[in-house]
């Protein structure tokens, strides 16, 4: 009886514990259409569904999703609010560390090149959300690729 109680007990704690993915897709891609539309941007969009804007493409390198990279950026969401920002002289990572987003977008410009990447959650932290930004949110980054390494 009491093993039967114990797997009870642990059988309703796992399901407890799991908590269901919610798919933001369309939510997101409404979203960015609009702040594009709003924003006037010039935005392409990739099979992905990762947006992105080329102010400047750059001249130097281009990276892929192995290389290391220098860039300065601001993170907000669509309304304007900003969560994260690195210092003017960027910050550096491994591509494979980062949001699948920034993995793919990066790719997009070369060494000097700049633009906006607008990554919806599925490219970005999911419906988990991550501390400071909401599961299921849409981020804007405006990026300046300063090195590849």
């Amino acid at each position: 009886m009491k093993y039967t109680l114990f797997a009870l007990i642990f059988i309703l704690f796992i399901s407890c514990s799991k908590e269901k993915e919610v798919d933001y897709t369309a939510k997101n891609e409404k979203e960015i259409v609009a702040y594009i539309a709003k924003n006037k941007l010039n935005a392409h969009r990739s099979t992905s569904g990762l947006y992105y804007v080329i102010n400047e493409l750059g001249t130097g390198a281009q990276p892929n999703a192995n290389s290391t990279v220098t860039v300065a950026y601001k993170g907000y969401f669509t309304d304007g609010s900003p969560f994260d920002e690195s210092k003017p002289e960027g910050i550096s990572f491994g591509l494979q560390q980062v949001i699948k987003g920034w993995t793919e977008g990066i790719a997009y410009f070369k060494e000097g090149g700049s633009g906006v990447l607008l990554v919806p959650s599925n490219l970005g932290y999911g419906s988990e959300g991550r501390s400071g930004i909401p599961g299921g949110s849409v981020l804007i980054f405006d990026v300046k690729l300063i090195s590849v390494q």
